[in-house]
């Protein structure tokens, strides 16, 4: 499934997938990799300066994640560019969710911003279905 998030005409998809190759539920050890994709639509060259992640596991443990970049990257993208990235997240449960934000500037006048990274499911199939 893509999930996306337009914030100031800054567009972002995110599709996650669970690694079972990376993953072992024996130890407690679940493995998502998840594309990220980055579209500029404003007429204005913006550069992404940092990220910062909520990841929670469905024991509720919750850890953030601040950094310069992604993936060792601050791409800078012209009107129309896109760019696009892969990590991955591991979990101790075999289900959650991450949401996040970047840490946007404006090239021509230096003004930061932030836009919105959508929230997304991890789900592995080794979740047990509850009902509510």
């Amino acid at each position: 499934m893509v999930y996306e998030a337009e914030t100031h005409a800054i567009l972002v998809r995110a599709e996650p997938a669970f690694a079972p190759d990376e993953s072992d539920p024996d130890e407690a050890r679940f493995m998502w990799i998840y594309d990220i994709e980055i579209e500029n639509r404003s007429d204005e060259p913006v550069q992404l300066i940092s990220r910062h992640w909520r990841i929670v596991d469905a024991a509720g443990v919750e850890q953030e994640v601040r950094g310069p970049g992604v993936v060792g990257h601050q791409p800078r993208l012209e009107p129309g560019a896109s760019f696009r990235y892969q990590s991955r997240c591991p979990l101790a449960t075999p289900s959650g969710m991450m949401v996040g934000a970047f840490q946007m500037i404006r090239l021509r006048t230096g003004e930061p911003f932030e836009i919105a990274v959508p929230a997304f499911a991890l789900v592995s199939p080794h979740d047990v279905a509850r009902a509510n």
